[in-house]
C-alpha cells in the first residue's frame, strides 16, 4: 500500500492511543470505565479513506460504546506484544476481530516491526539459505518481499507460505485466548492484502474457539471507492481497501450476532 501519512489525509482520524499504548488507533477514544464493545483489526476495521466505519455503524445501532482498535496494516503480533492494548481486549463485553493478514507477522523466516507490522526488518539465516540469490537489504515492507519469493520460486515460497499460515494460526488462536470474552471474528471477502492466503481449513480450526464468524462478501460496484475520501495520489492505495458500502455490510452483517453475544453476557 505504500507509505500513509494518516495527518495530512482527507479525513480526520482523531488518532488516539488508549492507556500507556504506543500504538495510535482511530478515534474519537471512547471511555472505558463502562461496558464497550471492542473492534480489533488491521485496515479494514480502522476504515481507511471511510468516513464512517463499520465500528461507528454498529454503535449507532447498539447504542453501546464501540471501541476500535483497528491500526493500519496490523496482524495479530501488533496486540499480543501491547499490553495496554490487551487490556483493553480483556475489558470488553465482546470482541470482534478481523481475520487479518498471514504476512505481517514475525515468524520462523522474518521479523516485522512491533507496531507498523507491514515493515520488514530482517530475514532470519533460514530465509537466507533458501533465497541466496536475494538481497534482503533491499525490502521496506513484507507485501514487496513475499512477492518477489513468489516471483523468484513458487516452490521454495511455498516452503515460506507453509510457515506463514502456521504462525498465523497460533497467533490468532492465541489472541482469541487472551481475549477472555466472547469474540465474534470477521472476514471479509475483499479488503486488505493477505487474507487470500487463509483457506478453509484454516478457519475452520479457529472457529472452534470463537462464538461465530461473520462473513461479509464481495458485491459487484461499478466505483469501488463510492464514498471514500481521499486526494487523488491516493487514489491507487484507496481502491486497495473496503468501500463505504461494504463497511455498511459489515455493520449490517453484525448487529444481529452482537445483540446475541450481548444478551448472553446480560
Amino acid at each position: 500500500m505504500g507509505v500513509l501519512d494518516l495527518g495530512r489525509s482527507g479525513i480526520d482520524y482523531d488518532l488516539c492511543r488508549y492507556g500507556d499504548s504506543r500504538v495510535r488507533f482511530r478515534g474519537p477514544p471512547r471511555e472505558l470505565d463502562g461496558d464497550y464493545v471492542a473492534f480489533v483489526g488491521g485496515t479494514d476495521t480502522f476504515g481507511l479513506f471511510v468516513p464512517t466505519p463499520f465500528p461507528d455503524l454498529v454503535e449507532d445501532e447498539i447504542g453501546l460504546a464501540c471501541v476500535s482498535l483497528g491500526s493500519v496494516n496490523a496482524g495479530a503480533d501488533l496486540f499480543l506484544n501491547d499490553p495496554a492494548t490487551q487490556a483493553v481486549i480483556c475489558g470488553a463485553r465482546v470482541i470482534v476481530l478481523q481475520v487479518m493478514g498471514v504476512q505481517n507477522l514475525s515468524n520462523a523466516y522474518y521479523s516485522v516491526h512491533p507496531r507498523r507490522n507491514d515493515r520488514f526488518l530482517r530475514a532470519s539465516d533460514a530465509l537466507v539459505s533458501l533465497f541466496p540469490e536475494i538481497d534482503f537489504t533491499e525490502f521496506h515492507y513484507t507485501r514487496h518481499m513475499l512477492s518477489t519469493l513468489e516471483a523468484v520460486s513458487r516452490g521454495r515460497y511455498g516452503i515460506v507460505l507453509r510457515e506463514l499460515r502456521a504462525t498465523w494460526e497460533r497467533r490468532m488462536a492465541g489472541l482469541v485466548e487472551a481475549a477472555g470474552g466472547p469474540v465474534i471474528l470477521i472476514r471479509f471477502s475483499e479488503g486488505a492484502a493477505g487474507g487470500a492466503l487463509i483457506d478453509g481449513a484454516m478457519l475452520r480450526r479457529l472457529a472452534d474457539k470463537v462464538s461465530v464468524i461473520v462473513e461479509v462478501e464481495a458485491e459487484p460496484d461499478p466505483d469501488p471507492t463510492w464514498g471514500m475520501v481521499f486526494h487523488p495520489h491516493e487514489a491507487a492505495a484507496a481502491r486497495e481497501c473496503l468501500g463505504a458500502a461494504a463497511h455498511d455490510r459489515a455493520a449490517e452483517a453484525l448487529i444481529g450476532p452482537l445483540t446475541a453475544a450481548l444478551s448472553r453476557g446480560a
